[in-house]
């Protein structure tokens, strides 16, 4: 799993570099609380998993009941920005690295 999300977070990033412009026309930033604050009110969603990157960003995905989903950016400077947003989120099951599907 861990590899799984590592591995979905690092084409994202790869991706949003590659491509700035349509990422920051798209792309919504302010304070982590306010954030946070607007996805638990207009959507009803709540932090589901967590990993800090490389570069020392912490990236959240953030999930409903309803299975919409938004993944959130925080920069090391504070700043966070919305990153990717959707419908149809799916937790998969878990299971230990190594282990044979």
């Amino acid at each position: 799993m861990v590899r799984y999300l590592t591995a979905v977070f690092s084409a994202l990033l790869i991706g949003w570099s590659v491509f700035p412009s349509a990422a920051q026309a798209q792309t919504v930033c302010g304070e982590r609380k306010a954030i946070v604050a607007s996805l638990e009110k207009t959507y009803s969603e709540a932090p589901v998993s967590m990993g800090l990157g490389s570069n020392g960003a912490i990236i959240e995905v953030f999930a409903s009941p309803f299975r919409t989903f938004t993944i959130v950016l925080t920069r090391p400077n504070g700043l966070s920005c919305v990153m990717a947003a959707g419908e149809n989120w799916e937790d998969l099951p878990k299971r230990l690295a190594g282990a044979k599907i």
